[in-house]
């Protein structure tokens, strides 16, 4: 299908062939009819992604000084590899739009193949994945132009709402370009006296047409016409829907409001504020944020919880409802907004139009998308002949791109890359594009039946990963998965019962095994006896509420991210433990702990504690490692650098040992070296983070399946084979 897509870069716009996108359960997928461009947002995106580096940092400071503390942390290195793979990405565009319902996931509500929706949050594409609660039933009278514009009028419908004026009340709305034309006319349907200000005539003349009174502005002369037509006491309140990075349109508001009245700020302004200004006239400045409750949050858009209309009444969803109900009505026109019509196709020149024509404001895609998608595989370059692995990749995301997929290429698989697949095409695309990948395949499924792939590698969502290593491993194919192997129990069973039905090599990307420090290190202790003492200190670091580690479904950063720091000490002590202790901070649910100190116990008598803390300061380094016994004392600094009783070790790279890790698999695979044992050291690494999480909610377990704080110190396998 097509997708219109911007190079994060250059900004340069393209029209690329992408996979039909698989909806959830929780989704629908939609054959575009219509799409809106959003005039304001994507004028500026685009003029972002134009800009030089220095623009770029300029507009996100924030952005710029998590580069810098991760260069102090990660050093400078994989800070400029991670940067250079964000800024070469192309993004999709566009979040407006209305179709047909193609497919309807169980867990939508009320949504039918055959049924034409408003959606929101998805790109100008043939076809959408859209979200249930984003996706909005169209009345009749409503026509495929006007339905397109829910998305951008329930941004307009949101701002109007956090006004709060009620009825004959007065509203200024400052900025009539795209929103600021529907908000116009949504505040004249609510019966509300409404005055639009621009510094442009026609958008001023457009607005009185609309039922406003337009005015271009012109300062005192405009502030003396305002207080005329709000008998000298100003507006009830303000709605900025202007897009400049000028404060003007915001100060400009505190001098036509009235005493208490309320200041909406809806477009994208600057907000160096006179603070005098406010608490002369006790102003309550507020924002309105996109469609309405129920954007950005997880819960109502991937999952489709949808909020009691009891507690919250206009929801994304429900304003566009309202908006659709007013078109349908008769009281909110907005077909005369539209400017400008381009097929999909000729995308390109529909964003010149945007660029180029100042009197550009509504511009529209259409869409001829046949009602029965086709799902096939995109060649993006022709395949090379090989008698050796051909290898698909299932997931692409910042650490495949970032870390994984070099690491690839420097360990000898660069050509033999055959095909990728991820949950959204467009990535799955650019990442083939960037590496020499062959094929885009539709999905994982599509993937697992091809008979010239030999071995695949899963870099998916960690929920996702033991079901399609079983699959994996069912369909003949060597497997890779990145960690965690499993998130309970019962899916390592599956997993292991799958591995021994088959005769397919299974890799764990447990890489810290093979830095060449640890390496160095663990040679060195199998020199000598008897029990060894480990230290190991984590600054994880914090990650944003939003961030999908957060999300149970995902098993949070003790099975993703805690089980890589178990298994290193584990493979130094070269044997699995008999029994772990846990301890959390106590704040959240256990399985979602992220500040957790683990004591391991081993059959030899040796321990190992982990301190994994979320709340250092994030000029500290991520890692620090501290061996001693059999002799020695060894400290592994970040894998950086390596001291070996006192003396620092230059002779061994940095490195956490990812393309060595990869390296090793290619040789395994090809029969030149083992691999049962890292496999057993994967199963026992996950039974101990499946203990760590057990533990820290007090639960007694199996100790032949999982040791916790309860269990006696019983050995639960033989030790590693060195």
């Amino acid at each position: 299908m097509k997708q219109i897509v911007q190079s994060v870069s250059g900004g340069e716009v393209r029209i690329v062939e992408v996979p039909q996108p698989e909806p959830g359960a929780t989704e629908v997928l939609v054959a575009a009819r219509r799409s809106l461009l959003s005039a304001g947002t994507e004028r500026a995106v685009r003029e972002l992604a134009s800009a030089g580096l220095l623009r770029k940092a300029r507009a996100r400071p924030d952005l710029v000084r998590q580069v810098v503390n991760k260069a102090r942390t990660t050093g400078v290195r994989s800070t400029l590899a991670a940067v250079r793979s964000r800024l070469d990405e192309d993004m999709p565009l566009g979040y407006s739009a209305a179709g047909v319902v193609v497919t309807a996931g169980a867990a939508t509500d009320g949504i039918r193949p055959g049924m034409r929706v408003a959606t929101a949050s998805v790109g100008h594409a043939e076809y959408q994945a859209v979200p249930g609660l984003l996706a909005v039933p169209v009345p009749e009278p409503v026509s495929d132009q006007a339905a397109a514009f829910g998305a951008v009028a329930a941004i307009a419908l949101q701002g109007l709402r956090q006004a709060e004026v009620g009825l004959g009340g007065s509203v200024a709305v400052i900025g009539l370009g795209l929103v600021g034309q529907l908000t116009v006319r949504l505040a004249h349907a609510s019966g509300l006296n409404v005055i639009g200000i621009d510094l442009r005539e026609w958008t001023a003349e457009l607005a009185g047409g609309a039922g406003a009174v337009g005015l271009v502005e012109s300062g005192a002369a405009t502030t003396e016409r305002v207080m005329e037509l709000t008998r000298g006491r100003g507006v009830d309140a303000i709605l900025v829907t202007a897009a400049t990075p000028s404060s003007a349109p915001v100060a400009r508001g505190t001098e036509i409001a009235r005493d208490r009245a309320r200041l909406v700020v809806v477009g994208d302004v600057g907000l160096e504020l006179d603070r005098r200004k406010f608490y002369e006239r006790e102003l309550d400045l507020r924002f309105a944020r996109s469609y309405g409750p129920g954007r950005y949050d997880r819960a109502y858009e991937e999952w489709g919880i949808d909020y009691p209309i009891g507690h919250v009444r206009w929801t994304a969803r429900r304003n566009i409802e309202a908006y659709l109900d007013l078109v349908a009505s008769g009281r909110v026109a907005v077909d005369d907004l539209v400017t400008h019509v381009f097929a999909v196709e000729d995308a390109t020149a529909a964003y010149d139009v945007l660029a180029s024509e100042p009197r550009s404001l509504a511009v529209q895609l259409s869409y001829a998308a046949p009602a029965e998608p086709c799902r096939g595989t995109i060649t993006i370059r022709p395949r090379r002949g090989s008698s050796r692995p051909r290898a698909g990749l299932i997931g692409a995301g910042n650490y495949a791109k970032a870390t994984f997929l070099p690491a690839l290429k420097a360990a000898g698989w660069e050509d033999d890359l055959a095909a990728i697949t991820t949950a959204k095409g467009l990535s799955a695309r650019h990442a083939a594009e960037r590496n020499g990948i062959a094929l885009v395949v539709p999905t994982a499924e599509d993937l697992l039946a091809r008979a010239d792939i030999d071995v695949v590698f899963i870099l998916s969502r960690h929920d996702s990963h033991a079901r399609l290593v079983v699959q994996a491993l069912d369909a003949g194919k060597h497997v890779f998965v990145e960690k965690p192997l499993a998130l309970t129990q019962d899916e390592l069973d599956e997993v292991t019962a799958a591995y021994h039905r088959n005769s397919g090599h299974l890799f764990v990307g447990f890489n810290r095994r093979h830095a060449p420090m640890v390496v160095q290190s663990r040679n060195l202790l199998a020199a000598g006896s008897g029990p060894v003492t480990i230290s190991y200190r984590v600054n994880a670091g914090p990650l944003p509420d939003s961030h999908w580690y957060h999300d149970r479904l995902q098993g949070g950063r003790i099975r993703g991210e805690v089980c890589h720091f178990i298994d290193l000490v584990s493979w130094l002590v070269s044997a699995q433990p008999g029994v772990v202790h846990a301890h959390g901070s106590g704040r959240g649910e256990p399985g979602l702990e992220e500040d957790v100190s683990v004591l391991l116990g081993y059959p030899d008598g040796s321990t190992a504690t982990i301190t994994y803390c979320t709340r250092g300061n994030q000029r500290t380094p991520k890692e620090r490692l501290e061996i001693l016994g059999r002799g020695h004392t060894v400290v592994i600094d970040d894998f950086r650098s390596l001291q070996v009783d006192g003396r620092v070790i230059r002779r061994v790279p940095a490195g956490k040992g990812h393309h060595e890790q990869l390296a090793h698999v290619r040789a395994a695979i090809a029969g030149n070296g083992p691999d049962e044992p890292e496999l057993e050291a994967s199963f026992g690494t996950t039974r101990a983070a499946l203990s760590v999480v057990a533990a820290l909610a007090g639960v007694r377990t199996n100790p032949s399946h999982l040791p916790t704080q309860v269990d006696a110190a019983t050995s639960l396998s033989a030790e590693f084979s060195s």
